[in-house]
């Protein structure tokens, strides 16, 4: 597994290479830099995928600061199961039904990430999901096609970004070749391919690779 990991981490540097460039083309326009954590709050999804090289970086932590951030992990989970009974343990979404997520991500929520440092940074910056690293830009294909037209509102304050061609990239390919790369890992866990397997990061932080095989396995198709 350590080979799709690698190739899916070559892909993560390619999203992270595209908005280097937005950022040196535009510095004064966008206002994502070090330290700024407006967009590390509350819960999202992110796929397994994300979640398994999550937690090559969170193993790196010391053991002192991995326990206790797997504590108040397992704390967050054991609230969501309070709002959504059926959300336990290995806490994929997949579980219920997608109309009931919202409930356990709701737009309020301003908690911190559990993997945010006293100073602001992220705690396993290299290994952070695809999310955290497509935030805060319009993500508009080279072809034109807007795949998500919003962003953070610190952002192209007195500008609207979709008129600079140059901050266009190839997403609809490089999501073709994420999807690849899923349904790979899923065929060699489960024996099946998946197009979709979803969870939050405190999940990612404890989960147990065989009750989460297991789980996945025994979703509908």
């Amino acid at each position: 597994m350590n080979d799709l990991l690698d190739s899916y981490g070559a892909l993560l540097g390619e999203v992270d290479g595209w908005f280097a460039r937005c950022l040196e083309l535009y510095p004064e326009a966008i206002a994502c830099r070090s330290g700024c954590s407006a967009c590390c709050r509350g819960l999202f999804d992110i796929t397994l995928l994300d979640a398994l090289y999550l937690r090559r970086g969170f193993d790196l932590l010391p053991d002192p600061l991995k326990n206790n951030i797997s504590r108040l992990a397992i704390r967050r989970l054991e609230g969501l199961t309070l709002v959504n009974p059926a959300f336990v343990e290995p806490w994929l979404l997949n579980g219920i039904p997608e109309a009931e997520w919202d409930a356990l991500m709701p737009e309020e929520d301003d908690t911190p990430c559990l993997l945010l440092s006293e100073t602001g940074g992220c705690l396993v910056y290299e290994y952070r999901p695809m999310t955290c690293r497509l935030n805060g830009i319009p993500l508009i294909d080279i072809s034109g096609e807007e795949l998500f037209d919003e962003w953070c509102t610190l952002n192209f304050t007195d500008v609207n970004p979709r008129q600079y061609a140059d901050l266009r990239f190839g997403f609809t390919d490089l999501f073709s070749r994420e999807l690849l790369l899923f349904r790979e890992l899923l065929l060699r866990l489960t024996g099946s391919a998946r197009n979709e397997v979803d969870l939050f990061i405190p999940a990612a932080l404890v989960i147990e690779c065989d009750t989460a095989v297991s789980a996945i396995a025994a979703l509908p198709d």
